[in-house]
């Protein structure tokens, strides 16, 4: 648990009183609070962290009371968690992950007056409202990379769940925009902490004739960085959701980072002051506050001017609605 987790405090409960179908009344930001459930710990750098640093924006910037709870992947552990908060008067609870979908659409039936957010979701029940970074998009970016660059890569996911298997599909899609005999493999190591397997894992399709390893697994995916790293310089990779940059600086070429916190502190504020999303929140390349992808120049093989220019002209494209980078 957290050291804020719920558990630990006495709290007062409180609730938000219904004005109109997918509106409520906007609360004192005394009396508004926000939960959040991890799948892990927050002390990891990478998914975990970023919607912590979310929570911390949230305090900071509207005035909440905030708590959060670390959590093992259990399913009942997720629901109790939801109902904890949300009896305790809680008006905004984030589940910051797929997998707690359905702990939260259960959870609503009994607790009509509390915003269940999901993270890497689609769903729009009720006020259960997926928030979902389309990974799709940054990957797509990176797939044409490496067709431009490189002749396969291999790619490394936690779980086969939707938003992984989007992103996968998205770097697909780029690197046969540009090649379409590009090789292209992936694996799940169903885990998002096992960096061992997810080194493994990437160690393998080197082996079999990849020069990229893109991972897309949490805390594992340091995993596929260090054995980028450790394979030599004329392996590629790419940090996604957070900086590996220090760990393999002449192996990274570029950086995806999703400013979350922007966009919870976007979407909570609404919350806050009454208006409730009325349908799933995809943030893309679009909204240029909240995706942000960058090139690394120290890279060994860092990437070229003609093929950043390419790049962001596809970028452009992609955050007009020109390029469908995922199947809908």
């Amino acid at each position: 648990m957290g050291k804020t987790a719920i558990s630990r405090r006495s709290l007062l409960a409180s609730t938000v009183a219904l004005a109109l179908a997918g509106m409520a009344g906007p609360v004192h930001a005394e009396d508004f609070k926000m939960g959040l459930l991890v799948p892990g710990s927050v002390a990891e750098e990478g998914w975990n962290r970023i919607a912590y640093d979310a929570l911390k924006r949230v305090e900071k910037e509207l005035g909440a009371k905030i708590s959060y709870v670390e959590l093992p992947d259990n399913p009942a552990a997720f629901e109790k968690a939801f109902r904890d908060y949300a009896s305790h008067g809680y008006q905004v609870v984030l589940g910051h992950g797929f997998q707690f979908q359905d702990a939260a659409l259960t959870t609503a039936e009994d607790f009509p007056d509390t915003v269940f957010l999901v993270s890497s979701s689609y769903i729009h029940e009720g006020k259960v409202i997926g928030l979902n970074t389309d990974a799709s998009q940054p990957f797509y970016l990176m797939g044409v990379i490496a067709a431009k660059m490189g002749k396969g890569a291999g790619l490394v996911g936690g779980m086969e769940i939707p938003p992984i298997a989007h992103a996968f599909e998205g770097f697909a899609k780029g690197a046969r925009s540009v090649d379409p005999d590009f090789p292209v493999s992936t694996v799940y190591i169903g885990s998002f902490t096992d960096a061992s397997a997810a080194k493994e894992a990437s160690l393998s399709m080197i082996s079999q004739g990849a020069d990229f390893v893109v991972p897309n697994a949490n805390a594992a995916g340091l995993g596929v960085i260090q054995a980028a790293q450790e394979t030599g310089d004329r392996l590629g990779t790419f940090s996604v959701y957070s900086d590996y940059t220090d760990v393999a600086p002449k192996n990274i070429l570029g950086t995806f980072i999703a400013d979350y916190g922007q966009g919870i502190v976007r979407i909570v504020s609404g919350i806050k002051d009454g208006t409730i999303p009325q349908s799933n929140v995809d943030f893309g390349l679009a909204d240029k506050d909240v995706i942000k992808f960058t090139f690394n120049d120290a890279a060994a093989r860092s990437v070229p001017e003609d093929v950043r220019k390419y790049v962001e002209e596809v970028s452009a494209r992609i955050a007009a609605g020109e390029i469908e980078t995922r199947t809908k």
